[in-house]
């Protein structure tokens, strides 16, 4: 037998059209394929290739959470004060709403969903003597 060498090339970068990469990007996110297996189907090498693709191209917001996270770490302290004014203010808007729709529920459907306190006081609780 002959000695055939066979020479392997090892693949180098391989570049990808906007195209195909906003098309690969189109089915991860309507959940057709997942990254992993748009990866191996495509024969796509690089481990992040297909998620650096969705963080660029992609509609659903895959950096948002580290960027919320970057962004609470450059707060100066009045800026967090603001925001948690905010949040406060925001919630207490919310509680005066859910309260109205109880009130509302109570006065025209009967019903009667406000939890209700016991008159016995912590004397109710105690185990009766036999």
């Amino acid at each position: 037998m002959e000695n055939s060498t066979i020479t392997r090339t090892k693949r180098t970068q391989r570049d990808y059209s906007l195209a195909f990469k906003l098309s690969v990007v189109q089915q991860i996110e309507q959940g057709e394929v997942t990254y992993s297996q748009a990866q191996s189907c495509y024969g796509i090498q690089g481990k992040s290739t297909v998620l650096v693709w969705l963080r660029r191209y992609g509609t659903l917001g895959w950096s948002a959470p580290r960027d919320q996270l970057m962004a609470k770490l450059k707060e100066t302290p009045a800026q967090i004060i603001k925001r948690l004014e905010t949040e406060l203010k925001d919630e207490r808007q919310h509680n005066l709403l859910l309260n109205e729709m109880v009130n509302i529920i109570d006065t025209e459907y009967g019903g009667n969903i406000r939890k209700k306190y016991l008159s016995k006081g912590p004397e109710g609780f105690k185990p009766k003597a036999k």
